[in-house]
């Protein structure tokens, strides 16, 4: 019992967090900046604070309405995931335009690659097509995530003008990633176990919350950096020959 309320009141949790997030990018206009990430919050929040909890109180857990919304849905905010990486990629590589050429290569190469691999994977299981179509193509996309996200990375710490505010937003996407690889792993690793699901739960839970927390932080302190004036600003410092000169007028 104890759990189940430790796990909602997490849940309840990250909903705030979410909705704070993405109040924060519209009132503060970082919107603007960061649109990739603003549209993947919005559509978090959509489908995690609103579609979600109303079909579950309307259907139940164990209806087919549920567990058909919740998989959808899934893939729905991996493929998310997937072209925020995209993205972020572009924001590295937007300098370079050849570079971002060639990765953007890739990344369609890996999207084509992850559909026909789960779709021969599957292809003599007709009478669950659509089902299980889905959750093999959801592990694969989530998986091909979760390494681009780390080669990003790796890229962003060898590149001579580090961004902060990316370095900390490409780490949130990694946490939320371990908490689902950690999630499959247990359920994996001990089929059926009720234990097992609860730190799955938990874990997964953690992370979502780690992931919106160091969102928040990357965003306020580059608004905070933004907002905070320099004491080499002419603003602030008179210039010499602006200052008085003690015993004039």
């Amino acid at each position: 019992m104890f759990d189940r309320l430790a796990i909602h009141g997490l849940q309840y949790l990250g909903y705030g967090l979410e909705i704070v997030l993405l109040g924060f990018l519209l009132i503060r206009g970082r919107w603007k900046d960061i649109t990739s990430l603003f549209l993947y919050v919005t559509g978090y929040v959509i489908i995690d604070a609103v579609l979600r909890p109303g079909v579950l109180n309307y259907y139940g857990f164990k209806s087919v309405q549920y567990q058909y919304c919740y998989w959808i849905t899934d893939v729905a905010l991996t493929l998310g995931a997937f072209l925020l990486i995209a993205a972020f990629f572009r924001r590295v590589c937007k300098a370079k335009r050849e570079t971002w050429s060639m990765v953007r290569s890739m990344l369609a190469a890996v999207f084509v690659l992850i559909a026909v691999i789960s779709y021969f994977a599957l292809i003599n299981h007709y009478d669950h097509l659509f089902s299980r179509f889905i959750v093999e193509f959801q592990q694969n996309l989530y998986f091909a995530c979760l390494v681009l996200n780390t080669l990003l990375y790796i890229v962003l710490q060898q590149t001579d003008s580090a961004n902060e505010e990316l370095s900390f937003l490409v780490l949130g996407l990694g946490i939320e990633f371990a908490g689902s690889a950690a999630s499959m792993a247990l359920m994996y690793l001990t089929p059926g176990g009720q234990d097992a699901g609860i730190l799955a739960a938990f874990a997964a839970q953690i992370c979502n919350l780690g992931m919106f927390l160091t969102w928040f932080y990357a965003i306020t302190q580059a608004t905070k950096k933004k907002t905070v004036p320099s004491y080499g600003d002419s603003r602030q410092v008179p210039a010499l020959a602006d200052a008085p000169i003690r015993g004039t007028r």
